[in-house]
């Protein structure tokens, strides 16, 4: 009986000391990407210092190549709405109607619509024109913070949590968040060697995609576990309540 409850404690206390270190970490997180973006818009948007992505442009120069384009042109195109839209709507069917979590299928387009709007905000209160000179093609619209980088964060960042959160198996789970973290810093990356964007768009739009990524994430829990607690319980017994009501 002592061993068994020993047993349990021990579980509990390892249970409380991971979600902390969870909590501490996404913690760490957002208060790093917002320093960083507040830093950001001093030195590019108020001090007009574009020394930093001047210096990228030129030491990504010696690497462009026709089959370097091709790759990076396939990975822009993953942070793009022809592609994100439909991926989109693949992933709110499939928590609807085979893996029928209805939370998650609100949580999807929640953050996607609201990511979309965050971004035309900012670019048009930041008001800050592309590079000048594109080198495959012209990519209309304003440039800080990259809707690119934003978007990558926000779609595959959710998928990074759903995944940490669905999946037992720690080589599966690792494996995949770990191939989502890549991805997302490639769809960035493209978008400053095809000179669409900045180096500084790209990583301010990483930081506001993290820190819109917690906030909603957070806000949308805090909704869902009020629902389970004071709505559920009404929806789902009404035939009680009339009674009560009656009687």
């Amino acid at each position: 009986m002592f061993k068994h409850i020993s047993k349990r404690v021990k579980k509990t206390w390892a249970a409380v000391a991971l979600f902390s270190a969870e909590m501490i970490l996404v913690l760490l997180v957002f208060v790093i990407a917002l320093l960083s973006l507040a830093y950001l818009i001093r030195k590019v948007i108020v001090l007009q210092d574009t020394g930093f992505d001047q210096n990228v442009f030129t030491l990504l120069q010696q690497h462009v190549s026709k089959e370097n384009s091709d790759i990076m042109l396939f990975f822009t195109f993953l942070g793009t709405h022809k592609f994100l839209i439909p991926a989109n709507l693949l992933l709110i069917a499939y928590f609807l109607f085979v893996q029928k979590h209805k939370w998650y299928a609100i949580k999807i387009p929640a953050i996607a619509l609201s990511s979309l709007a965050l971004m035309f905000g900012l670019k048009h209160f930041f008001n800050r024109p592309r590079p000048g000179v594109p080198l495959l093609f012209h990519a209309e619209g304003l440039s800080f913070p990259s809707g690119h980088a934003l978007f990558s964060v926000t779609f595959y960042g959710l998928l990074v949590y759903i995944i940490y959160k669905g999946i037992k198996n720690k080589n599966i789970k690792w494996s995949l968040i770990l191939f989502l973290l890549v991805l997302m810093l490639v769809i960035g990356f493209s978008r400053v060697y095809l000179r669409v964007h900045y180096a500084t768009d790209v990583i301010a739009g990483f930081c506001v995609g993290i820190i819109w990524l917690v906030l909603t994430i957070w806000l949308l829990n805090q909704i869902e576990s009020y629902s389970k607690r004071q709505l559920n319980p009404i929806i789902e017994q009404p035939g009680r309540t009339q009674v009560a009501k009656g009687g």
